[in-house]
C-alpha cells in the first residue's frame, strides 16, 4: 500500500526505506515531507527523475528535498537537508 496520495502529481507516492532512514537520520517527519512534495519547487533532471525542495521555516537546517522518480507512482528515493540547488530550476 502506497503512503500517501499526491493531489499535486495526481499518484501513489511510495517512501523507500533508505528515504525512510534519511529522513529519520535528519529529523524530516511525513508530514514535513508531504508539505515538500505537495508545495515545493520543482527541478527535473530528466524525464523521470526530479528534486522536491523547499525552506521550511521551524528548521535551520534548509533547504529540505526529495531526490524521486516520478513514474506510474512517485518514489521517494531519498530525503536530505541543506541541500543547494544548482543551476536553473
Amino acid at each position: 500500500m502506497a503512503d500517501f496520495l499526491s493531489e499535486r502529481f495526481g499518484k501513489n507516492v511510495w517512501v523507500t526505506n533508505h528515504a525512510r532512514e534519511s529522513m529519520l537520520r535528519r529529523n524530516v517527519d511525513m508530514a514535513t515531507l508531504l508539505q515538500v512534495i505537495e508545495n515545493g519547487a520543482i527541478k527535473r533532471r530528466d524525464e523521470m527523475n526530479l528534486w522536491v525542495f523547499m525552506h521550511i521555516q521551524e528548521r535551520d537546517d534548509n533547504l529540505v528535498c526529495a531526490a524521486v522518480v516520478e513514474q506510474t507512482a512517485v518514489v521517494i528515493k531519498t530525503v536530505m537537508i541543506n541541500w543547494e540547488l544548482e543551476g536553473e530550476p
